[in-house]
């Protein structure tokens, strides 16, 4: 940190400036694999409940937990980060956030009960709800236009490929080591991560003393967090673990949302809100969020059905599971950069409508699905869509945030990302729910005929929502 600095009195005069091409790609890439790694975490848990379960001595509703309640973590903080990124430098904030996701993988990992390891795995949360809104921000300040499209390809990386990997990193774990070795394997990662943050993460972002408005925060906490809790709920109870009436969150979680706009939309005059809600003034803004929460619940969705079905209808093992559905995380992971190219090229629209068709057909497709199809069918229906996911991912998430005026960047990301969370828990109560109802007998909807009509739910909400593409816009237009 060097003197006193000159220029805009709001601005960030203690953080040096990034050169603007070797610095801004070093520090765009060191948020990548932060975000990547800390993301990891939110599904990583899935395949080892078994373990720790018998470990623990817990049961099968308890040890959801440690997903449920890193979701629901996620959920209640996000929101909070568009007055973080005003109020705070992008390091320090950086810093926190790899702290405090450093010190709940230390928690976790030395964790010698299950409330020990949850604690930890809130604080992991804590940290990993930062991260992505300050990743897209940043992006946003350091990369030109006609560049976005290329590098929001590889946020892509992060959004989505890390949970599908979690499964698969999380079996291979659990079949040579134990289940504290997720959390021991991670730890030097985010301390180097960590290590480099503090020595080359220098970014200039004006800052203002914006003050927090207590009730905002909590009527954030409540009403998003309420929301997930409840859906999250939903799709619990659907398998036979109910800890609490679903709904009554939800209803709470709702109405407390709806003061909580009410709220937002007083304060944002002043400049003073929580969460600014002016960027659902902009209509590509609205379209593209609708159709990213509908890409992200068939996302979440497939992710939950698919180990399902193969464990429960297929008969196959957790680590073989995990293998099944990496062929698709990696293909999201190595199409991200090359989408967001051709976003810089093309535009959203031309990648967008053929993207959705893709998604659609691929859903019908696992319609098909009966109780001895091999399991290639399935990994290459899953890769299939994928491909239209990550053909409508990056232009959307890149056209939404790069029509939004400067001021509001921050704000559009929080946004974003607290959608995306939302739709993952809604994704995963809608179809674990049509899975149970529609099972045929006592399986707490885990046969074929319960797994198919989840796929045609899914399938029929992508078929509906197809028009919608064709409102997307045909090039792409900064916001000034």
């Amino acid at each position: 940190m060097t003197g006193p600095g000159t220029g805009h009195p709001d601005a960030e005069s203690t953080e040096p400036q990034t050169t603007p091409a070797a610095g801004a790609s070093l520090v765009i890439w060191l948020l990548v694999g932060s975000a990547f790694v800390m993301i990891l975490n939110e599904t990583i848990m899935s395949v080892a409940l078994p373990a720790l379960i018998a470990d623990l001595d817990i049961t099968v509703s308890t040890a959801q937990w440690l997903t449920s309640g890193f979701l629901l973590t996620m959920a209640v903080v996000i929101p909070i980060t568009g007055f973080l990124l005003q109020r705070f430098p992008p390091r320090r904030v950086y810093l926190t956030s790899m702290l405090l996701f450093s010190t709940g993988t230390v928690v976790s990992a030395l964790a010698p009960g299950f409330p020990v390891l949850l604690a930890g795995r809130i604080v992991q949360a804590a940290g990993t709800a930062v991260m992505v809104p300050l990743l897209m921000t940043t992006v946003l300040r350091l990369v030109p236009a006609e560049r976005r499209g290329a590098t929001m390809g590889t946020i892509t990386i992060v959004i989505a490929v890390a949970p599908a990997v979690g499964p698969t990193l999380s079996g291979v774990i659990l079949s040579t080591l134990g289940w504290r070795f997720m959390f021991w394997v991670v730890l030097p990662i985010a301390l180097v991560a960590l290590a480099a943050g503090a020595r080359w993460l220098h970014v200039a972002a004006e800052v203002r003393p914006v003050p927090l408005d207590l009730s905002s925060v909590a009527l954030s906490a409540i009403g998003f967090g309420g929301l997930v809790f409840g859906l999250t709920g939903v799709g619990e109870s659907a398998r036979g673990h109910v800890l609490v009436t679903p709904w009554i969150p939800t209803v709470v979680g709702l109405v407390a949302l709806a003061v909580f706009v009410a709220r937002q939309l007083r304060l944002q005059g002043d400049g003073n809100a929580l969460l600014d809600l002016r960027p659902f003034g902009h209509r590509p803004f609205v379209l593209a969020m609708v159709l990213v929460v509908l890409s992200m619940m068939a996302l979440f969705g497939v992710l939950i059905l698919l180990p399902l079905y193969l464990q429960d209808v297929l008969h196959v093992s957790a680590f073989v599971t995990g293998l099944a559905v990496l062929p698709g995380g990696l293909a999201m992971g190595l199409l991200g950069p090359v989408v967001g190219r051709l976003y810089d090229r093309l535009g959203p629209r031309r990648l967008v409508i053929p993207g959705a068709v893709v998604l659609t057909c691929a859903l019908w497709a696992f319609t098909t699905l009966r109780d001895g199809s091999p399991l290639w069918t399935i990994i290459a229906f899953h890769v299939v869509l994928v491909l239209g996911i990550s053909l409508m991912l990056t232009p959307l998430m890149t056209d939404a945030l790069g029509r939004l005026p400067g001021h509001l960047d921050s704000h559009g990301s929080a946004i974003m990302a607290t959608l995306q969370q939302v739709a993952g828990a809604a994704g995963t109560a809608l179809f674990i729910t049509v899975m149970a109802v529609a099972s045929a007998g006592e399986t707490m909807g885990t046969d074929v005929s319960g797994a198919r009509a989840a796929f045609m739910v899914a399938a029929i909400i992508s078929t509906v929502a197809l028009p919608l593409t064709f409102l997307v816009g045909g090039r792409k237009e900064a916001a000034v």
